[in-house]
């Protein structure tokens, strides 16, 4: 049960599995809550990284000190409602200001039921995350909070993210369609785009099937359980799989869609969970990164041209690939086509074979930034080639 915390200075404490705990006042709901404590280095885009569904069962920590001041509008959401399983920041703001706001962040969180604190150093609790890595972690707050014991072993009991299956949990139940935009901005009719896109939903945010759009392609979007039958009753120019929460390792019908489409060598692009999909359809292990990479100020290098983008990242896992070679797999040569700067990880894939590549962060990057969009037209460029 949660209540508001609107205009109060209700208590509340943070308390990591290692025993770490941080106090502050309830922000959001009043309530308790249990996730994987990680953190965003997003200075903007709080309302897109809550909807986001890649951060389900997860509590985001911002680096930024003061949240909250653009309220929360009715446009920028990525899905239907807030994934994260609580929030944690130091400054929220007291009012909002921006002439799309419609509510603020307060009465949003509390509105979904989201459990939240503020007052935290999360300047401290970040470098702690950095040092010890990402970890269980529980937000308590109200009036009659139990002892640091009680809320550690409540902690401890919570499920890790290592070896949990969650993209069913956040895709969609039935399959829809984001029709194709055509030059005057209206949506085409249904049937008579330039392209057709099968997209399986991982945990896809609303921005990406848009992106899509935006250059012709009508998607449809297909719950994370279709099978290669049912990507291939649309006829597809292209076959997508989107971003998505979990382990990649669970993800054992994924994979086999995506075998099912490398075998018949249809023009395919995946993005974040879809890149470590790709990586074990083509024979890779994937891993868990000691704190992952989350925010929109990632720099990563495209190997295939030497060009360094900013990109906005959220994962947690990643893909082991050699990066100085090519592989050889049962779908013809692999090699790393993109990669971290700060740390060397895998971001991005490609068949030298045939037309299928991958990357680990999010091109479609709302709220930016947007120098991986191009990401959409060499997946057009693609599907011309296989038509022609």
């Amino acid at each position: 049960m949660t209540t508001s915390t609107r205009g109060t200075r209700v208590p509340a404490v943070l308390v990591l599995e290692d025993g770490r705990t941080f106090r502050g006042r309830a922000y959001g709901a009043v309530g308790v809550t249990f996730g994987e404590a990680v953190f965003s280095t997003g200075m903007t885009g709080y309302q897109e990284t809550l909807t986001d569904p890649s951060y389900h069962r997860q509590v985001v920590v911002m680096t930024a000190p003061h949240v909250g001041n653009t309220g929360v509008n009715d446009e920028d959401p990525e899905s239907a409602r807030i994934w994260v399983s609580g929030y944690v920041v130091r400054d929220p703001a007291r009012v909002p200001s921006n002439w799309r706001s419609r509510r603020s962040l307060d009465e949003e969180l509390t509105a979904q039921g989201v459990v939240g604190i503020s007052g935290v150093d999360t300047r401290a609790l970040t470098r702690h995350l950095r040092e010890r890595g990402a970890m269980r972690v529980g937000i308590f707050s109200g009036n009659a909070l139990p002892d640091e014991g009680t809320m550690l072993a409540e902690v401890r009991q919570a499920p890790e993210m290592k070896g949990a299956d969650l993209s069913a949990e956040v895709a969609t139940k039935e399959t829809y369609v984001v029709p194709a935009i055509g030059p005057d901005g209206e949506a085409v009719p249904l049937g008579t785009a330039r392209f057709t896109v099968a997209a399986v939903d991982l945990g896809i945010k609303g921005m990406t099937p848009h992106r899509m759009a935006e250059r012709g392609i009508e998607v449809h979007v297909l719950p994370a359980t279709a099978t290669v039958e049912d990507v291939y009753a649309v006829g597809p120019d292209g076959v997508f799989f989107s971003n998505g929460p979990g382990d990649p390792a669970t993800a054992d019908h994924a994979v086999s869609v995506m075998r099912g489409v490398l075998e018949r060598g249809t023009p395919l692009f995946g993005i974040c969970f879809g890149n470590q999909i790709l990586g074990r359809a083509l024979g890779f292990g994937t891993y868990k990164l000691k704190y992952g990479h989350r925010g929109i100020n990632q720099p990563v290098q495209d190997r295939t041209t030497g060009k360094v983008e900013v990109t906005a990242h959220n994962h947690g896992f990643a893909v082991d690939a050699p990066l100085d070679k090519v592989s050889e797999t049962p779908y013809g040569r692999a090699e790393v086509s993109h990669v971290c700067l700060n740390d060397d990880v895998v971001e991005g894939l490609q068949l030298l074979d045939q037309p299928a590549f991958s990357v680990q962060y999010h091109p479609e990057a709302a709220a930016g930034p947007h120098d991986a969009a191009y990401l959409f037209d060499r997946f057009v460029s693609l599907m011309e080639g296989q038509r022609a």
